[in-house]
């Protein structure tokens, strides 16, 4: 590993998707247990957060609002390619600032998948059309429908200090709503302060039972604790050698079971990504069809290495 303060981090790594900077055969990972499709709803935002990893912002359309009709189609493939997946899951930007959110949901849930909604719980999701159709959706599909809280830190300030003053009290008020409507909900974190995964469960916990939220902190599943996304930290190549040092079996890695669909504005027609956390990298695009998609991936990016092969890291519930 090279002294980052010697030389910019990463310097010479991660540019050819068949070999590391060494000349070691880069590990690929294969599409070999698809589990979620993910829809990018587009990048913009009712907030600007300090470390969003996607740039969201209430200026950043460089993703479009997909629409009902955008994701049928996809709906279809996974039928006509038998993925099996079972879950369907909506990010963003603020999926609920997309007007077809409601719909999009529906049309998931009509066809028997789980769907999962990441949201700031703030004021997209609060206006009185949207909360009458997630209570809606929750009666006719009990169970079928959980909302993942983006909740930065279980501390009021040091989550104001990432999404903007008021922000924490705006996002209680959200799942306040999520636990008297009985929607199910989960709540991802980040672990930027450097305090152990133990702590940062304790003080989820504290806060669930003393808001009366029905959220596990234990569970992984439940209270998801996000590895920090840094450009500018070293780390290294995972090579096919990797597997075997690190016990780690390639269908571990998020894509190896999820892909992503979005919409560059400007663009025709939508893509698939292999991943939720390179929309921007061109590399990951995989192709306008899930058929296209099924090539394997090339893990020729820091967060392929930090986030997913070491953090260890899942977008899905």
């Amino acid at each position: 590993m090279k002294d980052s303060s010697h030389a910019p981090a990463n310097q010479g790594k991660f540019t050819d998707p068949a070999v590391t900077a060494d000349g070691s055969a880069r590990a690929t990972v294969a599409l070999s247990k698809p589990e979620t499709l993910w829809f990018n709803t587009g990048t913009l935002c009712n907030i600007t957060c300090a470390n969003c990893y996607i740039e969201s912002s209430p200026s950043n359309d460089a993703l479009v609002y997909l629409t009902s009709a955008d994701i049928a189609p996809y709906l279809d493939q996974l039928e006509e390619r038998q993925w099996k997946v079972r879950e369907i899951g909506f990010t963003g930007g603020e999926p609920f600032m997309n007007p077809q959110m409601i719909d999009m949901a529906r049309a998931a849930l009509e066809r028997g998948y789980e769907v999962l909604i990441l949201t700031n719980a703030m004021l997209p999701m609060m206006r009185p059309k949207v909360r009458a159709g997630l209570t809606a959706l929750n009666a006719e599909f009990p169970g079928q429908m959980t909302l993942r809280v983006s909740m930065d830190h279980w501390d009021r300030t040091r989550h104001d200090a990432e999404r903007g003053a008021g922000s924490f009290d705006k996002t209680l008020k959200g799942m306040d709503f999520l636990r008297d409507e009985g929607i199910p909900m989960a709540v991802a974190g980040r672990a930027l302060w450097h305090e152990s995964d133990a702590g940062a469960r304790e003080g989820y916990r504290a806060l669930f039972e003393q808001r009366g939220y029905p959220i596990d902190a234990s569970n992984p599943g439940q209270c998801v604790l996000f590895p920090e996304m840094d450009l500018s930290a070293e780390v290294p190549e995972i090579t096919t050698a990797c597997w075997g040092i690190l016990d780690k079996a390639p269908d571990s890695v998020m894509c190896a079971s999820s892909r992503m669909v979005v919409k560059r504005k400007g663009a025709d027609r939508p893509v698939v990504l292999a991943c939720t956390l390179l929309a921007y990298d061109k590399q990951f695009e995989l192709g306008e069809t899930l058929e296209q998609a099924e090539r394997d991936v090339a893990l020729n990016h820091p967060h392929c290495a930090k986030f997913c092969v070491l953090g260890g890291a899942s977008c899905s519930v």
